[in-house]
């Protein structure tokens, strides 16, 4: 079967369409994924802060808190 020329553009652009799609598919869930490592970590830096050597926010330092950074 012998096509023309603007049937083999349409079917290369839809052929690069169909490549491009399905990349941006897989680059949506790869943001996906990271929001979730992202969201993961900063809430684990919220837990570390609020841990922080067993302190409330607010909390007067200990003495410990006072220790010179040499020890």
């Amino acid at each position: 079967m012998n096509r023309n020329p603007t049937d083999e553009r349409l079917m290369q652009l839809e052929i690069k369409i169909s490549y491009a799609e399905d990349m941006l598919d897989t680059l949506n869930a790869q943001v996906a994924r990271q929001q979730d490592q992202i969201d993961l970590l900063l809430r684990e830096v919220v837990r570390l802060r609020q841990q922080d050597l067993g302190h409330t926010p607010g909390a007067p330092p200990t003495p410990r808190d006072e220790l010179p950074p040499h020890y």
